[in-house]
């Protein structure tokens, strides 16, 4: 998939060192704790020799008029396979409403179109009803629902292009 995207409003590309402090606020506003800066870093150290190994990418979302960091959105293996990843997203919440998450998924499902794989996959838990609302825009569908230590997650796909 091409590591650097653009949209009328979004640009993504590679991870940096220099993106930890905001990758960590980002998780911080999750809950559940602050990583320090350098358990980030190893963050996005992995991100990266995941990216070489199978070509998928998490990518940082920044929007063009500012160039400010609002969140990351791309493919991973997660809970599927590097021939049908899933499609992952996260922004902070206050550029929630804006059209971004839909914005930048529409840019990764056309990279991804643009590789010859014929299907993706998303899991969002059940409570998440704004990344639903984001997948169902972009034509996927529900598939089945399943349950880990993590809690229920809804499956949803959708067949390429």
């Amino acid at each position: 998939m091409s590591l650097h995207l653009e949209t009328e409003r979004l640009t993504m590309g590679p991870w940096t060192l220099a993106d930890a402090a905001e990758l960590r606020a980002l998780h911080a506003e999750r809950g559940g704790g602050t990583p320090t800066i350098e358990d980030v870093r190893q963050i996005i150290t992995r991100q990266l020799a995941t990216t070489e190994q199978t070509g998928l990418a998490l990518l940082p979302i920044r929007r063009r008029d500012v160039g400010d960091f609002i969140g990351y959105c791309g493919l991973i293996v997660g809970r599927s396979t590097v021939d049908e990843p899933e499609i992952a997203y996260e922004l902070y919440k206050r550029v929630h409403g804006n059209g971004y998450a839909t914005e930048a998924a529409r840019a990764v499902l056309d990279a991804a179109i643009s590789t010859g794989r014929t299907r993706l996959w998303s899991t969002v838990g059940p409570w998440n009803a704004p990344s639903l609302r984001v997948l169902e825009k972009l034509g996927f569908e529900r598939s089945h629902v399943s349950t880990d230590e993590r809690g229920e997650h809804i499956w949803l796909t959708r067949s390429l292009p």
